[in-house]
């Protein structure tokens, strides 16, 4: 089953930089051939550039004097000069990068992962996606603040901006397949909007796996009309009657639902298109777990057919939605996406998009290790698969035998599983307390400007 990697593998030479092997530079060069980007580097060419630039999301250290060190340390393996330490260089080949390139890349990383799975990616002979958000920090520049504002009532230099972003996650790989980053605030910054925006990518037949939140009227009719299904939880807002409806079978009866108020993202003439009524499926599935608030989940979708959609499936479904929540844990833990340091708004967009193909590329070996293994690709601990690929790949250029080494090096990774711990309980408290420093009320040049006048006198 590592086929694959292995003949990505033996292309690499040695003084190549081991994500070569994971990333060809003919690929690289295909997105910026579409993009019309003309690579015009000597020492950071666009290949180079994006093997730097997915190297820095990877490691420890984020700095780009690092990522500088490494493109050196990458030259002398290859026989040429090493380049100059200095970090300017660097950073504007990166800005020149277009930021659709990016996006590519991470695209096609994702769409190849879910392609190595077939009928056994399927649920119910169907396709799944799983949808969720999140909010992340980037840096507090001057730049970055008039594309993504500071939310109302804090003091530039005292906070930093948070963005909102929204993943759509491969059910059967765990890999992102598409991701938009928007403002916090605003008209189309919500998740649902957001969500719409990618309507084209979802064929009809497909499958949503969805919180409750994407559970109102409007939205569902809104995919009805794309015959794209929902599987969500109801609503808090609404309310299940069990002894009313077609029933289905023990707790699984039909409700139709009457059309609400017109929202503001839909015109009259787009409402008019709309259905007067929906008919939707509730499941009931009671949760008999000790010390658990939830007694029971109300499990609302679109697929009305009792034989081809057990009630059972149905269930077993939605209690898989909580992996985007370990997906999204993955990225922003595991590999630090929760903070993005650069300084302008385009190139915050294109180290998102970076984290995100350096996470689809951890999770096509850990897929790889799984299909080698007999395992299932969530099995595999990703944070164990980020630190096998580390060691591994340090050491790539001492292996005699690719076949060998990469047959071991899945082997290792599939022995990192994910711990089994059905319906464990965490409390929300932390052990170490924080440090004792009061919170910044200004900025720091003011700060430091009225200590130095408060001196002098």
């Amino acid at each position: 089953m590592a086929t694959s990697l292995i003949a990505a593998f033996e292309r690499v030479r040695r003084g190549d930089v081991e994500l070569a092997g994971l990333l060809p530079a003919a690929q690289v060069q295909a997105a910026c051939a579409t993009a019309e980007y003309q690579d015009r580097g000597i020492v950071y060419t666009a290949a180079t550039t994006l093997y730097a630039f997915l190297a820095q999301m990877l490691r420890a250290d984020r700095s780009c004097q690092q990522t500088v060190a490494g493109v050196a340390a990458h030259r002398v393996a290859n026989g040429q000069r090493p380049c100059a330490a200095d970090t300017g260089g660097y950073c504007k080949a990166r800005q020149r990068i277009p930021e659709s390139v990016c996006r590519t890349l991470f695209e096609q990383a994702g769409r190849e992962t879910e392609d190595r799975l077939t009928e056994q990616g399927l649920w119910c002979g169907r396709r799944v996606r799983i949808i969720d958000g999140s909010t992340l920090q980037i840096a507090d520049t001057a730049a970055n603040r008039r594309e993504y504002p500071l939310q109302r009532g804090l003091q530039p230099g005292c906070h930093y901006p948070v963005v909102r972003i929204l993943a759509v996650f491969s059910y059967a790989a765990g890999v992102v397949l598409q991701a938009l980053l928007r403002p916090y605030q605003g008209k189309g910054t919500g998740e649902t909007g957001m969500l719409r925006d990618l309507a084209d990518f979802f064929l009809p037949g497909d499958v949503q796996l969805n919180d409750r939140y994407f559970g109102g009227y409007w939205d569902i009719a809104f995919w009805q009309q794309r015959q794209v299904d929902l599987v969500t939880r109801l609503p808090a807002s609404r309310q299940s009657d069990f002894r009313r409806g077609r029933r289905l079978g023990k707790d699984d009866h039909l409700v139709t639902w009457q059309r609400t108020g017109r929202p503001e993202w839909l015109t009259l003439a787009e409402a008019a298109h709309f259905p007067e009524t929906l008919t939707l499926r509730e499941v009931r599935v009671p949760v008999r777990i000790p010390g658990f608030r939830t007694r029971e989940v109300i499990v609302l979708t679109t697929l009305l057919d009792p034989v081809a959609f057990p009630a059972h499936e149905l269930a077993r479904l939605y209690r898989r939605r909580w992996q985007a929540e370990l997906n999204l844990r993955s990225l922003k833990t595991h590999m630090e996406m929760d903070y993005l340091r650069t300084k302008h708004p385009e190139t915050v967009r294109k180290e998102f998009f970076i984290h995100l193909l350096a996470y689809n590329l951890v999770r096509r070996v850990a897929l790889e290790a799984a299909l080698s293994n007999h395992l299932e690709p969530w099995q595999i601990s990703f944070k164990g698969t980020l630190q096998t690929l580390h060691e591994f790949l340090a050491r790539f250029h001492r292996a005699s035998i690719v076949t060998q080494w990469v047959e071991s090096w899945l082997q290792t990774i599939a022995q990192i599983q994910v711990g089994h711990r059905p319906d464990r309980m965490e409390p929300y408290a932390v052990k170490r307390r924080p440090k004792d420093y009061p919170p910044l009320r200004e900025n720091r040049a003011s700060y430091k400007y009225r200590r130095r006048f408060q001196q002098k006198r």
